[in-house]
Parts: structure tokens; C-alpha cells; sequence
């Protein structure tokens, strides 16, 4: 009983993890800076960063969305929508790799549009969240938590601590996608 979807979410997850853990123990990047620092313009190696972080395991989960819907065709609109809004997260995710922050400007140029990316993966996620737990019995619980988790830091990242907030954003997209990955139904 193979899953070839949930080893792909989990290998980009993991590749995400480990390139976020190694970047901050090399570049001595604080604790407190954004997820991204380690891929900014400027900082050394850090087009490997954005790949291996952002570009790489985002269009990896593209490609599980993409195989998850295939898989459902009669699953109704809102399963569909909320797996497109998936492929949307998957991808906003990959082009937050695309455009690096500019530490000499957070608040201005390319720091926006990345700024603008992780805005669109969040708002994305939380969508296809509510949506799956809505329309997916087999994820109901778990994706309505994960949203529910995922809502208070978008909203209301101060209950947490911002970088608090960023942190279990991802960790609830990563549990989310494996969750999907190994609840949906398998082709035979």
C-alpha cells in the first residue's frame, strides 16, 4: 500500500525543515527574524536557500494538489475548490522563493511582493481548509482545527507573538497537506 503523495508532501516538508534549520545555524540568523531572512537578497547561498526552502517543496505540493484533484473528479465543488485553492497555497508558497526580502528595505520593494506571496499562501490555506473540512468528511476535524489555528495567527498574530505566528502557519500547512496527502482517496 503504497502513497506516492504523502512521501512527496512529506520529502518537501522535510526538505523545508531542514533548509530552514541549517540556514539559521549557519547565517546565525535571530531567532526572532522572519522565516525568510536565510533566502535574502544579499546573504550568501541564498538562491539554494529559496530553492530548496520555498521554490522546490512549493511546486512539489502543486503537484499533490494537482494528483489529489485528479483523484476526485465526483467529489463535488467544494472539494474542488478547496484542492484548486490548495494548487493556489502550493504555488504562492514556491513564489515566495521567487522574490526574496531585501533586508535593506523590509517595508519597500521586493520585500513587499514577498510580503504579498506569504499574504496570498495564508489567505489560500486557510480557504482550502475550511473549505476541505466542509466538504471532505474524511479531513472534517482535523482541517477545521488547522484553520481555526491558522485564522488566529493571520488575524490575531499578537495572542501568539509574531514569529510565533509565522512558525505555526507552516507547521499547520505542513500538517494539513500530509493530512490530505494521506486521508483523500487513492486510485486503484
Amino acid at each position: 500500500m503504497r502513497r506516492p503523495d504523502l512521501v512527496l508532501c512529506a520529502a518537501a516538508h522535510a526538505c523545508s525543515l531542514l533548509t530552514l534549520l541549517i540556514a539559521a545555524a549557519l547565517t546565525g540568523v535571530p531567532a526572532a527574524a522572519p522565516l525568510a531572512l536565510p533566502g535574502a537578497t544579499g546573504m550568501p547561498l541564498s538562491w539554494v536557500f529559496n530553492v530548496l526552502a520555498w521554490i522546490g517543496p512549493g511546486l512539489v505540493v502543486a503537484a499533490v494538489a494537482l494528483r489529489l484533484r485528479g483523484r476526485l473528479p465526483r467529489s463535488g465543488m467544494g472539494a474542488g475548490i478547496a484542492l484548486r485553492l490548495m494548487l493556489l497555497a502550493a504555488l504562492a508558497f514556491a513564489a515566495q522563493g521567487l522574490l526574496p526580502l531585501d533586508p535593506e528595505a523590509l517595508d519597500a520593494g521586493m520585500s513587499r511582493w514577498h510580503a504579498a506571496t506569504w499574504m496570498v499562501w495564508m489567505l489560500a490555506f486557510v480557504a482550502a481548509a475550511l473549505l476541505s473540512g466542509i466538504a471532505l468528511p474524511s479531513v472534517r476535524w482535523p482541517s477545521l482545527i488547522l484553520c481555526a489555528t491558522v485564522a488566529i495567527c493571520l488575524f490575531a498574530p499578537m495572542l501568539v507573538g509574531p514569529e510565533i505566528a509565522t512558525r505555526l502557519a507552516l507547521a499547520c500547512w505542513w500538517a494539513w497537506t500530509l493530512l490530505l496527502a494521506w486521508r483523500l482517496p487513492r486510485q486503484h
